[in-house]
């Protein structure tokens, strides 16, 4: 009887050994799965994140470069109405001055010039 129950007993430790192997793997299995569904969730994330991050700079270098014309153009228009104002001054400026606005009347303007 003591080897039969031995025998048994090797037995039934083998089959728990083969299941606690099972329960196991698993165990690992599952907890390797809820590891990689957090890595594709990090990484999803971070892509999110690039993503957004791309189009912000976009964005903020658009806005840049419409300030820039912007003041291009405005520095532009200071230049030449400093070189306009300048030449008042200047030699024969008063008679500049009267021609160019000879230009802007229109035609059909009486004009009196004060000299």
């Amino acid at each position: 009887m003591s080897k039969i129950f031995y025998k048994n007993s090797i037995f039934y430790k083998k089959h728990l050994d083969s299941l606690f192997k099972k329960k196991q793997q698993k165990n690992e299995n599952s907890v390797s799965l809820v590891f990689l569904i957090i890595k594709i969730c990090f990484s999803v994330l971070a892509i999110i994140s690039l993503i957004k991050l791309g189009y912000s700079s976009k964005v903020r270098l658009t806005r840049l470069r419409e300030i820039q014309d912007s003041f291009l153009y405005e520095k532009y228009r200071f230049n030449v109405l400093t070189s306009r104002f300048d030449d008042l001054f200047s030699s024969e400026g008063e008679q500049r001055f009267m021609k160019d606005q000879d230009q802007i009347i229109s035609r059909d303007i009486i004009r009196v010039i004060w000299r």
